[in-house]
């Protein structure tokens, strides 16, 4: 594993948002649901293409706060242009589980 400096750390501008809406993704290459992300006044609403489909369900990710990069250049997915990436771990049977706030805190607010 290499080391980043400080100053590399903090170009990746990390944020909470809330997920407002979720929905199935047929058309990714792996199962994938299709995320609208509430990141503030400051950011807005973005877009996220997440593998997350099996450990969620799309009912139970609306209102679910989660961390997320903001400042990637958008992606495009298939059809869909992805322009944020929702954070989480890999576990060993390859399921990933979303990183999120223990505590509910305003959208927008940055990793510090």
């Amino acid at each position: 594993m290499s080391t980043i400096s400080w100053e590399q750390f903090e170009q990746v501008d990390l944020r909470v948002g809330t997920i407002i809406r979720a929905e199935e993704f047929p058309e990714a290459n792996k199962p994938a649901y299709k995320l609208l992300i509430d990141f503030g006044k400051e950011i807005g609403i973005k877009k996220s293409s997440a593998q997350i489909t099996d450990l969620y369900s799309t009912t139970e990710l609306i209102d679910k706060q989660v961390v997320g990069v903001v400042n990637f250049p958008p992606k495009q997915i298939g059809p869909f242009i992805s322009e944020c990436l929702i954070t989480g771990f890999h576990r060993d049977d390859g399921s990933v589980v979303l990183a999120v706030p223990d505590k509910n805190i305003p959208n927008g607010s940055k990793l510090s």
